[in-house]
């Protein structure tokens, strides 16, 4: 596992962790399908919650937050019309889109920005 890698996967554990810990449900990690990979399913009470979570080391590249792209979020909206198709349609509460974003300093502790609803 290359360092890329492993920060991917080290933000997508706190991610998940922080989810949780604020009371939603984690269906799903790393769900894929042809169309690609939803890091996190999750359920907030009847909603469903696709989470694109994206990690950086330190302040030497963009915002996690800037990875936000128009066509980020359609690709993720194509997602999860999959997942929909797969596990049998819409909640009752439907569909929202959110990011984490990780940020891990050189030193001290990782920094977690959680937006609901980007897209």
């Amino acid at each position: 596992m290359n360092a890329r890698t492993a920060l991917g996967h080290y933000g997508e554990n706190l991610a998940a962790r922080r989810l949780t810990h604020t009371g939603l449900t984690v269906l799903a990690r790393n769900w894929r399908c042809t169309a690609g990979e939803i890091d996190i399913v999750a359920a907030d009470g009847d909603c469903l919650v696709i989470c694109e979570v994206k990690s950086r080391r330190g302040d030497a590249y963009q915002h996690p937050m800037a990875a936000m792209t128009p066509r980020k979020a359609q690709r993720l909206r194509h997602l999860a019309e999959h997942w929909l198709a797969q596990h049998g349609g819409p909640p009752p509460g439907g569909v929202r889109i959110d990011l984490i974003g990780v940020l891990v300093p050189e030193r001290g502790a990782a920094r977690l920005e959680h937006v609901r609803g980007v897209a």
